[in-house]
This record gives structure tokens, sequence and C-alpha cells, in this order.
């Protein structure tokens, strides 16, 4: 972006501080008109003919633009894939516990990679891992949903879950129930010091 004597054409069509359009006038002109209000002639659009440029403080632009940048970012969430790991011969508690992982993990807002480990002869019962993945999503449905269905990736089959709340959502979720929980032990701890 360039400004005041960087902008090196011989006229441009103003817009002025206010946003109001001025219209084409030679770049020494607006140069005058920018000093004369204690402003910066900014080069917004270079592409145009002539180029747009704009009567502006640039610093306080350039504060403004960093600040938005900084919301963006800080609003932004980063999408975080965690990932389980079963066998197709899985003992009805460890499918559990891995489950429980599952859900943890959605609850979280966290995108969840399931991946079927297949060994030997298990490699032939693609079948097994295809039941054993179908069941683990209609188990946690009411809280995420298949985001890539079930896909055969050499001795592996991998599924996507993905969770029906956004990040951001679950974190104040489960701020809210610490808060709550933390007022019921309060509460209990004034019960019993009465």
């Amino acid at each position: 972006m360039r400004i005041n004597d960087r902008i090196r054409v011989p006229e441009v069509r103003l817009v002025g501080p206010n946003g109001e359009t001025v219209g084409i006038v030679p770049t020494d002109q607006a140069l005058k008109l920018a000093q004369e209000a204690d402003l910066d002639l900014v080069e917004i659009a270079p592409q145009g003919r002539p180029p747009v440029c704009k009567l502006m403080d640039y610093g306080k632009f350039k504060y403004e633009n960093a600040q938005k940048a900084r919301e963006a970012r800080r609003n932004q969430t980063n999408v975080v894939i965690k990932e389980m790991k079963l066998r197709p011969k899985i003992d009805a508690h460890d499918y559990e516990t891995k489950k429980g992982h599952v859900v943890r993990f959605l609850r979280s807002g966290d995108k969840v990679k399931i991946t079927i480990m297949f060994r030997g002869r298990e490699q032939h019962r693609p079948e097994l891992g295809f039941r054993l993945l179908q069941k683990l999503a209609e188990d946690v449905t009411e809280l995420g949903f298949v985001e890539s269905s079930p896909k055969q990736d050499g001795r592996n089959m991998i599924m996507v879950l993905g969770p029906h709340k956004k990040k951001a959502e679950a974190k104040a979720e489960v701020k809210a129930e610490k808060v709550e929980a933390a007022a019921e032990k309060a509460a209990e701890q004034a019960e019993i010091e009465a």
C-alpha cells in the first residue's frame, strides 16, 4: 500500500476523509489537500484507472487494521483432530473405555479420527471393522456425526466423527458446568459449617 510521495501516478480518484468522492484530481493537488488537512494520502485501489486514493490518518488506519486482525485471530478456532485406534476384535470393556474417550473429545468440540487396525487374517474380514465403526457412530450419535464414512486405507479402516457443537460453544458449556459445580460445592460447605 503506497502513501503520500510514494504514489507516482499523474492523477488519482480522490475520496475524502468521510468517504465522500472528491473526483479525479492531479496527484500533487491531492497531496496538498492531504497536507492542509494534516492527513495522509493513501492508495486504496492501485489497480483502478486512475488509482483510488483516500485522505486518512495512516497511523490510525494501520492500528485499526492490526486490532481487527488480532481480534480475528483470537476468535479463530483451531480444528483439532484427536485420533482413537481400535482393533476389530476388541473386548466389550475396552470398547466402552475407547467410546468414553470419543465422547469426551466430541463434548469438548474436537473432531475424532477413528482407526481400526487390521493384522494378519483380520485383513480378510473388513466387515468386522465396518460394523465396529457403525456401532461406535450410532453410540455417539447425540454428540457427533459421521464426517467421513468408513474407508479402507491399506491395513487400516478410517472414519472421522465431527461434533455437533462448535469448539467455542463446547468450551462455554464446560465452563458453565464447572461454575455450577463450584457453586454447589460452596453451598454444601456452607451447610456443613452451619
